[in-house]
């Protein structure tokens, strides 16, 4: 119904410019010298003009709404990608853009001929001129307003003017696919606002809409992870419409994000744990805090363990505790499917987690008892 309402508007404008533009053509052609209108034509012609302009513009008029339609929703498209400092810095340099153009137009008005059409350059030139500074100098312009006193005598921090809570926390691709993360903020351990930037979730959708079987359930799996969080955890969980064009590589998009918003990085990524480390960005790794929370083991201490398998060295045996952590047997190889009890001789600590080195208890109740022997030997020798 509004379609059609719309449509017949579009007629009746074009019909009534039609009719003016009529008159306004016979009201000049009567000026001429030899021109005789035939008494009663005038208005017939008027209707004829007016008729054809109306189903003109009737007939325009669906591509017209259309194409007013795709325009709007492109432009809202991108005002919504478009971060709202660009947009206030950008209409901010519009703004001085115009008044500067207004200024010097003024002096140009009275010009003859091209005095009117003067101001209407420069409104054009300038306002684009200026637009284009405030959104490329963003930063600077919001710098001015950095220096300028806060309402209240106080300081607020950076998170809190791009409107974040404090506390909050950029998350990277990979610490959602991992998982983990969920059963971290539900233990407690991290709580704030968990931001996760529009060029993420578009990374994750590539993921799970992948060809390759495992790329599409992690990506999938990720997906779920997110919706557990916001859903049944209750934690605030902020999707930011934001994107950096200059920039190519997710990582870098997140280091810049995470160095405008002051917040740290959540991640697994052991590269971007580098080059958020070299930026001077503060960056919280799984890894890391699964590393930290294993249980310390000293040498000397006893364990149970099941050999499942062999080791990279002829006769070893290979265990894995409950988190994962392996534990290479000496001498364990025939222990293969058994569970046996080991004592700890040494702990390595690498880049790649925690390796635990261990010999079973049996072998050293036996070397123990043959040094008893021997012992033995000794003093009645001596004796």
């Amino acid at each position: 119904m509004l379609y059609r309402i719309l449509r017949g508007a579009i007629g009746l404008l074009v019909a009534a410019g039609g009719f003016y533009a009529a008159q306004a053509g016979l009201a000049i052609w009567q000026q001429n010298p030899g021109s005789n209108l035939v008494p009663g034509l005038r208005w017939p012609l008027l209707a004829l003009v007016t008729l054809l302009a109306a189903l003109i513009g009737y007939s325009l008029a669906q591509r017209l709404i259309d194409f007013v339609v795709h325009s709007t929703r492109w432009l809202e498209g991108r005002l919504q990608r478009t971060p709202a400092q660009e947009i206030i810095s950008g209409a901010l340099g519009l703004i001085c853009g115009l008044i500067i153009a207004n200024l010097l137009g003024a002096s140009f008005f009275h010009l003859p001929l091209v005095g009117p059409y003067i101001p209407m350059a420069g409104s054009i030139f300038f306002g684009y001129l200026g637009w284009s500074l405030g959104t490329k100098r963003k930063d600077e312009v919001w710098g001015v307003f950095n220096l300028l006193p806060r309402w209240g005598g106080k300081e607020k921090d950076k998170g809190k003017a791009d409107g974040m809570k404090p506390g909050a926390k950029v998350l990277d691709t990979s610490v959602i696919i991992d998982g983990r993360i969920a059963d971290i903020i539900k233990s407690g351990f991290i709580e704030g606002t968990m931001v996760i930037p529009s060029f993420v979730l578009e990374e994750l959708r590539h993921i799970a809409d992948s060809s390759d079987l495992l790329k599409r359930n992690r990506g999938r799996r990720g997906l779920d992870i997110l919706n557990k969080i916001r859903k049944e955890m209750g934690v605030n969980v902020k999707v930011l419409e934001v994107d950096f064009e200059d920039l190519a590589e997710v990582d870098s998009k997140l280091v810049r994000l995470a160095q405008k918003l002051a917040a740290p990085i959540l991640t697994n990524d052991y590269n971007l744990n580098k080059v958020a480390e070299l930026q001077g960005v503060r960056v919280l790794n799984i890894n890391e805090l699964a590393n930290a929370v294993k249980p310390v083991v000293l040498p000397g201490e006893e364990m149970t363990v099941q050999v499942i398998k062999d080791g990279k060295e002829i006769g070893q045996g290979v265990a894995y505790l409950d988190d994962g952590t392996m534990i290479v047997v000496e001498n364990g190889r025939r222990y293969i499917g058994q569970t046996i009890a080991v004592l700890v001789t040494s702990v390595l600590q690498t880049a790649a987690g925690r390796m635990i080195f261990a010999r079973p208890k049996a072998a050293e109740r036996k070397m123990g008892t043959s040094h008893q022997g021997l012992e033995r030997g000794e003093y009645q020798c001596l004796s």
